[in-house]
């Protein structure tokens, strides 16, 4: 039994010459990972208008001369380069978030043990209004510490794990180009 295939839905990039897709202080675009900011963020955003699992295929209209015979390799090969550097980099993102956020709940948890001790320690003390508002405080100081491993563990790492998944999707892309 085979495994259906995705279709692969199209990003179109119209430029007049090739080099309007890398950054132009890099002066060897088509090996490495300079890609131009505006057509990053075209190319970005287009892929996030697709489903998430579907395979993506770039195709760059090239308006201006002929491109050299290379040119698709070559270009194929700088795309990928480049959001494979993004993926990775979004990776370490993602990791340092994580490493954070353990860090973050080691430091709750023992703010939080300390806040409970003490605020058993006070209701055995006193038991008075103040007493118990000072526990109370005390308690809620605890719970609040907890707060920022929460969210990172809970939200903060959605947008990383997204952004990453989408650039090794772009790094997988088709890319095609073609002229007039």
């Amino acid at each position: 039994m085979s495994t259906p295939t995705v279709p692969a839905h199209r990003i179109e990039v119209r430029i007049q010459e090739l080099s309007q897709l890398f950054n132009s202080m890099d002066p060897t675009p088509f090996h490495h990972k300079d890609l131009d900011p505006d057509a990053e963020e075209f190319i970005i955003s287009w892929a996030q208008e697709h489903p998430r699992d579907a395979e993506l295929e770039i195709l760059i209209h090239v308006a201006g001369g002929n491109p050299p015979a290379d040119a698709e390799a070559l270009v194929g090969e700088a795309l990928h380069n480049y959001f494979d550097y993004r993926a990775a980099h979004a990776q370490r993102e993602f990791r340092q978030l994580m490493q954070r956020g353990r860090r973050s709940l080691v430091i709750g948890l023992g703010f939080l043990a300390s806040c409970l001790l003490l605020a058993e320690q006070i209701g055995h003390a006193s038991a008075g209004t103040f007493a118990t508002i000072v526990r109370e405080s005390v308690l809620i100081g605890g719970w609040v510490a907890m707060w920022r491993p929460l969210e990172i563990f809970l939200y903060d790492w959605w947008p990383l794990a997204s952004r990453r998944r989408m650039f090794e999707k772009l790094a997988r892309a088709t890319v095609r180009i073609t002229t007039g």
